[in-house]
């Protein structure tokens, strides 16, 4: 079964999306992505990347992110937060961290952190 991405990312942090997709792009081509609008858009018409789109963060594609992951239909979350910008849509991305936590689905928030889920998801699917 592929392994289901969510990527998302604050407006500030799209060039750091596309970078970080370019860096593990032969391994999201076997993966089931899901995005918010730009991002994926981004993802698609720069790197060819295959991605489910949703609605963009502001109007509710948290929330469907947020759904397909309480129904068991993604296994972890790549968020790149912009933490010195304030989000009119604050509610729905703490909803959805929260719904990582309580599904216990790996949320990775940064650069740092990204790169050490894609690594290790990256690593388990080369074993695989």
């Amino acid at each position: 079964m592929k392994t289901r991405i969510a990527l998302i990312a604050h407006d500030k942090k799209k060039d750091d999306m596309i970078a970080l997709a370019g860096e593990y792009l032969e391994f999201l081509r076997g993966c089931a992505l899901s995005a918010t609008g730009t991002t994926g858009g981004r993802l698609i018409n720069e790197l060819g990347l295959v991605v489910e789109r949703k609605h963009s963060g502001p109007f509710g594609g948290d929330l469907q992110i947020g759904s397909l992951l309480v129904e068991g239909q993604i296994d972890c979350v790549i968020f790149l937060r912009d933490p010195m910008t304030p989000q009119p849509h604050e509610p729905d991305i703490n909803a959805l961290v929260r719904a990582c936590d309580v599904h216990n689905v790996a949320c990775a928030t940064n650069l740092s952190s990204a790169h050490l889920v894609l690594s290790q998801l990256r690593a388990r699917a080369a074993q695989a």
